[in-house]
């Protein structure tokens, strides 16, 4: 059989795409995608499940996609979804821990049984299940992906047996995206095989970073529920009274009962610090048998910014 020349450009810089692998730090698309993704399928379960579940994106990797396989071999289902705007193919598994997590939360459990360990052939009411939950993750792959290319995510069959879940050679690059499920104090993972050759033509796309503008106006609900966990972090404050320079000789010559002079006054301006940062100046007083501070202006920096709490 004579060897193939290659004689377009395209093919080959496609050829040497392959050859070279994919850099997962070049492409920050990706991890945004597979976050939205997380977010979107966890959403897809709150009407269905009168518990809480929680997902969450664990890992993204580069690797062979035979060696991804066989670490779910005769563990998993698996479901091979076909993208037609791409002509490519794309593989969803879910792990035994997760199948048997979901008919937990579906069917009402509280979590107080043990999590089954029992490596028998799935039932035929769990790989419905399973069937359910993958036609989500379609629906899911098809908005978290519409960031960069539109297509659709076709669920053309499930397997339970790796070797039958073949989209490609078993030496084939690929990436390997891994979530992590967590419900009733147990858990399980999904996991997303995208081959090499699928993700080459989308690199320019994959590539850019939406700035934060673009990103509100793509998804104002998960940027609400960022600003939201935000505002509730604990900040730690520090009232400043008045700050001295001292010489190490003189710290080291301190000895208790000494007194130290201030030059503070009742009318001297605090100073309110907030991570060692000066955010205010205030004013002492009393207030119910307490003391009180209140707040005169902003502290402003060296450029003319103004610290403080943004409203």
């Amino acid at each position: 059989m004579e060897p193939t020349i290659l004689t377009s450009p395209a093919d080959i810089r496609a050829r040497i795409q392959e050859a070279a692998g994919l850099s997962l730090d070049r492409l920050p698309m990706l991890q945004l995608i597979f976050d939205r993704l997380a977010t979107a399928c966890g959403d897809g379960l709150k009407h269905l499940a009168a518990s809480s579940v929680l997902y969450s994106l664990s890992g993204v990797e580069s690797g062979r996609f035979g060696e991804f396989l066989d670490a779910y071999d005769a563990n998993a289902v698996v479901g091979i979804f076909q993208a037609p705007a791409w002509d490519g193919h794309v593989l969803v598994g879910l792990d035994r821990d997760f199948i048997f997590t979901m008919v937990e939360v579906l069917f009402g459990g509280d979590g107080s049984e043990q999590p089954v360990d029992d490596e028998r052939a799935f039932s035929a009411m769990e790989l419905r299940i399973a069937q359910m939950v993958l036609e989500q993750v379609g629906r899911a792959l098809e908005a978290s992906f519409g960031l960069v290319s539109r297509t659709a995510f076709t669920l053309e069959r499930t397997e339970t047996r790796m070797e039958f879940a073949v989209i490609g050679r078993r030496s084939n690059k690929a990436i390997q995206a891994k979530f992590l499920l967590q419900a009733l104090n147990r858990g399980g993972e999904m996991f997303i095989v995208i081959p090499q050759s699928v993700l080459n033509p989308l690199r320019p796309s994959l590539a850019k970073v939406l700035t934060g503008e673009t990103s509100a106006r793509r998804d104002p609900r998960w940027m609400s529920q960022i600003a939201a966990e935000v505002q509730k972090t604990t900040v730690h404050l520090r009232a400043v009274l008045e700050e001295r320079h001292l010489t190490l000789g003189e710290i080291a010559g301190l000895t208790v009962g000494q007194v130290i002079p201030l030059d503070a006054t009742p009318a001297t301006p605090i100073k309110l610090e907030g991570n060692d940062k000066p955010l205010f100046w205030c004013r002492a007083g009393q207030s119910q048998g307490a003391y009180v501070l209140r707040i005169d202006e902003a502290i402003q920096d060296k450029e003319g910014t103004e610290h403080g709490v943004a409203g």
